[in-house]
């Protein structure tokens, strides 16, 4: 009875010469290899080029985001007094406060 799984060794390990497989230039083989890999690299980089173009899409929304909240800001400063602010926080803090005395 035949072994059903045999173990494999390094017999059985395929190289270039096992497969007959050259890259020499010129050969017919080596340029529907090369045209192979030219096609799975041009996929690799449509697929990295539309998550870059998703990112930078992100990018841009929260730039445009903290943008518009810096104008709002900063609209909100320049049309604020900063001496009426003061005086009435001095005013109100005057009222705030009571003189007690402390016996030790």
């Amino acid at each position: 009875m035949p072994n059903i799984n045999p173990v494999k060794g390094v017999q059985d390990i395929r190289s270039l010469r096992v497969a007959k497989k050259s890259c020499i230039p010129g050969k017919q083989q080596t340029s529907f290899l090369e045209l192979y890999m030219l096609d799975k690299e041009k996929d690799r980089l449509h697929n990295e080029e539309k998550k870059i173009l998703l990112r930078l899409e992100t990018l841009n929304n929260r730039l445009n985001e903290i943008q518009g909240f810096f104008d709002k800001k900063l609209g909100q400063v320049q049309n604020h007094d900063p001496l009426e602010n003061s005086q009435k926080f001095s005013s109100k803090a005057k009222s705030d406060f009571k003189t007690m005395s402390i016996d030790y």
